[in-house]
């Protein structure tokens, strides 16, 4: 069975086609800049070159489609045909409360999820547009809808309310949502499968740490907090996002500095984050070079960063009543034995102790706890494309 995944942005579209006997990534790629001079695809056939392929691209229906030439092309694809497609899997970022799991696509699907543009403005409308294209090229295959949102709406009452009067919660579903679900999701399942215990018997914290960043607390298998909430803007600070901020600071910014509302919502979501305290880069690297330079206010974003991401691993521990693993995944989380060290190290008062020697590796699965570490420390790089191949399989097979 195999199964050609999606995820769809404004100007972009990313794809890998999965053979699901084996799990086997067939082919990658990458079409960018859709409608923009300069568009272009990368795909890359598993066991050979890359190949790019510079030419107009004006929607996602021609990026699509290009795709699919590109999978089935006699010089560089890797399936004989498109009948060989089995189905479909689309990232959706938002499902709203009309989806607590993922879900074969029908008509009344896409009402749902143009219903929930207002929840995510940016993203689900590419989202959409994937879908449509999709459609438009391979009417027959079965298309399946796996989304950001569905593995947190397991998450309870009061912990995804927030306390302003509740007829926003009921007039414009005002709530937490929590987002990076599908990576939280497949990370969980891995950690269960690297320690040999059920996960119906494990509490995790996994921190998926990346230019967005999010924290979740699972117990047995099942999301009960996160860090994102009504946005992805919530939570920890980021690469450019603000995270957590005292609400009044936005009106006063708007007075002082004569902002509308639009330009402060840029500032905290594209301005703000490791990027606005710094003043050097978003990049989590940088930073690293600087600070090792002596420059005090990279350093000072980078701690700012690991202290925010050990308050919430703290309070999470106080939630789930026990820990049994923390896990750490995403670009940061997988790369950054720094960034590791500085989270645990301020963890030791529940047990927490990592190898230094273990701990110094990026990008590799392993587990990087001391032997007498109360609590087991894993990095797992996140796969999310994975999570949704294998999403689609069950609903469609």
């Amino acid at each position: 069975m195999d199964i050609l995944v999606i995820n769809c942005g404004s100007s972009s579209l990313k794809y890998q086609l999965i053979d699901m006997e084996g799990e086997k990534v067939l082919a990658k790629g990458l079409v960018e800049r859709i409608g923009i001079e300069g568009s272009r695809i990368k795909h890359e056939p598993i066991n050979a070159e890359k190949v790019v392929i510079e030419e107009p691209i004006q929607d996602h229906k021609k990026a699509l489609k290009m795709v699919v030439e590109a999978i089935v092309s006699k010089e560089h694809g890797v399936i004989e045909s498109m009948n060989q497609i089995t189905a479909v899997g689309h990232r959706v970022v938002h499902g709203g409360e009309d989806f607590s799991k993922s879900v074969i696509i029908t008509d009344k699907v896409m009402e749902a999820l143009e219903k929930n543009i207002e929840l995510a403005p940016l993203h689900n409308p590419p989202n959409i547009t994937g879908i449509e294209a999709c459609k438009a090229i391979m009417p027959d295959v079965p298309m399946v809808a796996v989304f950001d949102t569905a593995f947190h709406q397991t998450i309870p009452e009061e912990n995804y309310i927030y306390a302003i009067p509740y007829e926003y919660y009921e007039k414009y579903k005002i709530r937490r949502y929590g987002f990076h679900g599908t990576s939280h999701k497949y990370v969980a399942f891995r950690t269960a499968e690297i320690l040999g215990r059920d996960l119906k018997d494990l509490n995790i914290v996994t921190c998926h740490l990346g230019n967005g960043a999010s924290i979740t607390a699972i117990k047995s298998g099942v999301s009960i907090d996160t860090s994102m909430g009504f946005t992805p803007l919530e939570g920890l600070a980021m690469g450019t996002r603000s995270g957590n901020i005292d609400p009044a600071i936005i009106p006063f910014l708007m007075k002082k500095e004569n902002m509308s509302c639009d330009e402060v919502n840029d500032v905290l979501n594209k301005e703000s984050g490791v990027l606005g305290v710094s003043g050097i880069s978003s990049d989590f690297r940088d930073l690293e070079d600087e600070a090792a330079k002596g420059n005090k206010r990279a350093q000072l974003a980078l701690n700012l960063f690991a202290n925010r991401v050990k308050k919430y691993i703290a309070a999470y521990i106080a939630e789930l009543g026990r820990v049994d693993a923390i896990v750490f995944t995403a670009g940061v989380g997988e790369n950054s034995p720094l960034i590791r060290k500085m989270v645990c190290d301020g963890l030791n008062f529940i047990g927490v102790s990592i190898d230094n020697e273990l701990n110094d590796v990026k990008g590799k699965e392993r587990i990087i706890s001391s032997e007498d570490s109360k609590v087991k420390v894993l990095i797992v790089p996140t796969n999310e494309e994975l999570m949704i191949a294998r999403e689609t399989m069950e609903l469609v097979k």
